[in-house]
């Protein structure tokens, strides 16, 4: 008989939360004017590392919430994304005015707002300079 899948139960003491995301990017400057100047995140620290050749940038919103690293090492100015990473996701309160407002802002919407397919959230998703895709969920309203 085949064992049988069980998710992962954490014991009591075991307390986890999501500290970060790590992406690689090209050009770490306009990578930080991107999450802070379209998307509205705070650049919340920077290290460079010079005997290691990379500087690292940590952008969020600064309330407690997961944190995206950048990760730039030095002359290198663009990356592969692969077909592993998905997209980060971002809730937002309207989809719809999300949207217009990074393309006022100079950012890229790849999909607009609306419903996603075989359902009802309401959906959206734009891409980084160095095109890595961030999803806005809307909030579902209170019932």
């Amino acid at each position: 008989m085949a064992a049988q899948w069980r998710p992962f139960s954490k014991p009591a003491s075991l307390t986890m939360r999501i500290l970060h995301t790590m992406i690689r990017v090209g050009d770490l400057e306009r990578s930080i004017a991107f999450y802070t100047e379209v998307l509205g995140m705070k650049l919340l620290s920077r290290k460079d590392y010079p005997d290691g050749q990379f500087t690292l940038a940590f952008v969020g919103y600064g309330d407690g919430d997961a944190e995206i690293e950048l990760t730039y090492n030095y002359g290198v100015d663009r990356y592969e994304l692969g077909y592993a990473f998905g997209h980060i996701a971002l809730e937002v309160d309207d989809a719809y005015a999300t949207c217009e407002e990074v393309k006022r802002r100079g950012g890229r919407v790849t999909r607009e707002a609306g419903p996603m397919k075989h359902g009802t959230t309401v959906i959206a998703f734009v891409e980084d300079p160095d095109g890595y895709k961030i999803e806005f969920i809307q909030k579902k309203a209170a019932a």
